[in-house]
Order: C-alpha cells, then sequence, then structure tokens
C-alpha cells in the first residue's frame, strides 16, 4: 500500500491544496476526502483520476469535500460509473440533503428536459459505523469518531498486516493517538484554535513521532524537527 499526500494545507492556505491524499493498493484505488480542485491535484501528483474508485470522506468542510460535485460528474458523464462513498452515517445522511443536492439534483438533458437525480445515481454510499470493518478488495477500512465542530471521523486502512492511520480534524486526543498508534505510517493534522497543537504532538513517544506526518498545518507553520511534514506528491510505503 502506498500513500501520496496530494494537499498538505489547511483551509486558509496560499501555498498549499487542502489535505487529502491518494491511496494505492494491488485492489482498489481510493482517495481519502475530495477537495477542489481534486483532478488538478491528482495531475500534479502525477496521478490519473480514472483509476479511483471511491473516497473515504472524513467529514463535509468545504477543504474536505468541495471537490466531490465535479469529481462525481467526471465519473458520471465522462467514465459511466458511480464513485463509492465510504463515511459514518452521520456524513452520508447529510451529505446529499445539505451540500449535493442544489447543484446535483436536476440535470437539463439537450432536448430541454429536466431529469430529476438522486444521490445513487451517482453515489454508491457505504455507510460504515466506527469501530466496524468494511473489507474492500483487500483493503480493510476502520473509522473512529474525532473531536471536531461537525461529525468527523478518523480512518485506519489495513493490507497485507500493514496499516495506514489519519487522524483528520481533531483536537488533541490521546485515545485517538492510541487507536491510531498500531499504524506504521501516521498523518496528524495539527493547527490553531480547535486541531492539534504541534507542542501536544512533541511531546509523544519517540517510537511513535518516527512513524507520523504531519498535515493540514498553516502557512507559518515553523517546523522544529521532531516529526516530519508531509508533502504534496510524496510517495509513502506504508
Amino acid at each position: 500500500m502506498i500513500c501520496v499526500p496530494l494537499g498538505v494545507g489547511d483551509a486558509f492556505s496560499e501555498r498549499h491544496y487542502s489535505t487529502s491524499f491518494a491511496v494505492l493498493s494491488d485492489g482498489v484505488d481510493l482517495l481519502i476526502d475530495c477537495p477542489h480542485p481534486m483532478r488538478r491535484m491528482l495531475h500534479a501528483a502525477d496521478l490519473s483520476a480514472r483509476r479511483f474508485a471511491g473516497v473515504i470522506l472524513t467529514h463535509l468542510h468545504g477543504d474536505h469535500v468541495s471537490g466531490l460535485e465535479s469529481f462525481a460528474f467526471f465519473n458520471y458523464f465522462v467514465l459511466k460509473q458511480r464513485l463509492k462513498i465510504i463515511a459514518c452515517p452521520a456524513v452520508l445522511d447529510a451529505l446529499w440533503p445539505r451540500h449535493l443536492a442544489v447543484s446535483m439534483e436536476r440535470l437539463r438533458r439537450a432536448d430541454g428536459a429536466w431529469v430529476q437525480m438522486r444521490f445513487e445515481d451517482y453515489f454508491e454510499p457505504i455507510a460504515l459505523q466506527p469501530g466496524a470493518r468494511y473489507a474492500l478488495n483487500g483493503l480493510e477500512i476502520e473509522l473512529r469518531e474525532t473531536i471536531h465542530h461537525i461529525p468527523t471521523t478518523a480512518v485506519k486502512i489495513y493490507e497485507q498486516g500493514r496499516c495506514l492511520g489519519y487522524s483528520a480534524d481533531t483536537t488533541f486526543d490521546l485515545s485517538l493517538i492510541e487507536w491510531l498508534s498500531e499504524a506504521n505510517l501516521i498523518f496528524h493534522e495539527t493547527n490553531y484554535g480547535t486541531h492539534t497543537a504541534y507542542q501536544s504532538l512533541k511531546g509523544l513517544d519517540a517510537s511513535l513521532r518516527a512513524r507520523m506526518r504531519l498535515v493540514h498545518y498553516p502557512d507559518d507553520f515553523a517546523h522544529e524537527g521532531e516529526i516530519l511534514t508531509a508533502k504534496a506528491g510524496q510517495r509513502d510505503v506504508v
């Protein structure tokens, strides 16, 4: 399994694309979150949008979901396929009526007739309860709730005895760190306010810090070297 950060910045960044990932495996390739402009981000990482079967969606803030509309339209109109959306029920339940329906629920045909569209016309929704595991083409995916403004889940992905972990947006939470600690490679956010302070992560055990990469950081983040910052386009073998 290979993980490629497509963006490493926060919602306000002028220097980086928004934090998101491409996960490449022997059986299936997935995205973790889908900010805009996803196809441009994939191109910058030398990846084709055509290879991705679905998106693991952590939450509905724009810097994590703003590219899903255009990416779904690309799959629907160009690739003629539905996009798998793997998310906790609270995220899935709100995704269509409160985010996508306004721009996707009606299409106009060439003859001028209107077509009423449903969520399931574009997507194959997979509701995954936190703590359960979902198997997909050799991968196993597990979610865990984080502490954030809106329903948000961290992610672990397993393949052939290896594990990738991502904190998603969260305040510093030792129980979440413990949940992620089995992962061979961990991406953890750091930022201001209700996000995780870098100073908190610096206090973690050295063996854990060595497996950790920082993402979702602000443009003025002054990295001091104890934990590596992730770089967009850099391929990490899990």
